[in-house]
């Protein structure tokens, strides 16, 4: 079998991509920068070829031959982000239409559709309706997802460990169910290769939680001693504002984010986890994990910081794949 993965160079789909390859099939990597050695990059034996979503020509030649495409595009550092989602995905799912793709697999987000969902995650269900209406599809909603590489993690990291006490507003009491990134993986190759699995299903770790709990769960693990001091008076706007200045996240991702913290987004079912037979981690252990390939990252960047200033030819001896990592 063929597989396209539409974002398989971002978070989630550089991890799905090599467990793709160990399941034996054959994998075509789409993404607007394709490399001279993708396989540094996406897993040995993937093919890396250019595709944007924005361009229609360019998905359908990169859809060719293939079977089952996985849509793992998303825009949150776009103020027009809700414009360039609707389109891409109507252009991918025309695209598959016309390629007669047997499913498409999609990664959106937890959220009761019944309530005031904020235009970012409003914007993830509208598009997993336009990828159904083209082909057989199947969507995984999700909450935030734990893993090292994830921008809303990362965010919640850096606050644990750059503050000790937290004025913070009311969205930290807001219910969330986050997901280890390796669970998440496993339910995203079981949606490709169940049968008669179309439709959308929810996934989470087995208790959900505040965005105050995970916060004070990090920070214990981290032996950090952290005050959360709620607020009613600071607004989304002021919150974004408030991220972009302890954090490292840029200010419309922060912006889109925060709208959505608003949102409870909790697990209401488990229909994947019955047909798959795959019961998830705890966020405990999804933290943990997450957190020690955290490290391993960092250590591996001062590390190659040091050698850089130890011996600065060093820097033009850098291989393509680590320069581009």
């Amino acid at each position: 079998m063929k597989i396209l993965v539409a974002g398989g160079t971002g978070f989630v789909g550089a991890n799905l991509v090599p467990v793709l390859l160990e399941h034996g099939h054959q994998v075509r990597v789409m993404t607007r920068t394709p490399k001279p050695h993708p396989e540094s990059d996406v897993g040995d034996h993937a093919e890396c070829v250019y595709g944007d979503v924005s361009d229609r020509n360019s998905i359908a030649a990169a859809m060719q031959g293939c079977d089952t495409a996985f849509y793992l595009v998303h825009t949150l550092d776009k103020a027009d982000f809700v414009e360039r989602d609707r389109q891409g995905a109507q252009n991918f799912a025309d695209a598959a239409k016309a390629a007669g793709l047997r499913r498409i697999v999609y990664m959106g987000g937890l959220g009761d559709e019944h309530d005031d969902l904020s235009p970012h995650l409003r914007s993830r269900r509208e598009v997993e309706n336009i990828l159904a209406a083209a082909v057989p599809s199947v969507a995984l909603r999700a909450g935030i997802v734990v893993g090292d590489g994830s921008v809303s993690w990362e965010i919640l990291v850096q606050l644990v460990e750059r503050l000790p006490i937290m004025i913070t507003p009311r969205w930290v009491q807001t219910k969330t169910q986050p997901i280890a990134l390796t669970d998440v993986v496993t339910y995203l190759v079981a949606a490709m290769e169940l049968d008669d699995a179309d439709g959308h299903y929810e996934i989470g770790a087995p208790e959900s939680m505040t965005y105050k709990e995970m916060l004070q769960s990090t920070a214990a693990e981290r032996h950090k001693r952290l005050r959360i001091v709620p607020v009613p008076v600071l607004s989304p706007a002021l919150s974004s504002h408030w991220l972009r200045l302890v954090t490292d996240v840029d200010r419309q991702t922060a912006r889109s984010l925060v709208d959505s913290m608003t949102n409870e987004v909790v697990v209401t079912e488990r229909r994947l986890e019955q047909l798959s037979g795959h019961r998830p981690m705890s966020f405990r252990g999804a933290m943990q994990t997450a957190l020690k390939g955290r490290d391993r990252r960092k250590a591996s960047e001062n590390d190659r910081n040091d050698a850089k200033e130890s011996d600065p030819s060093a820097a033009a001896a850098v291989s393509p794949a680590d320069a581009s990592s």
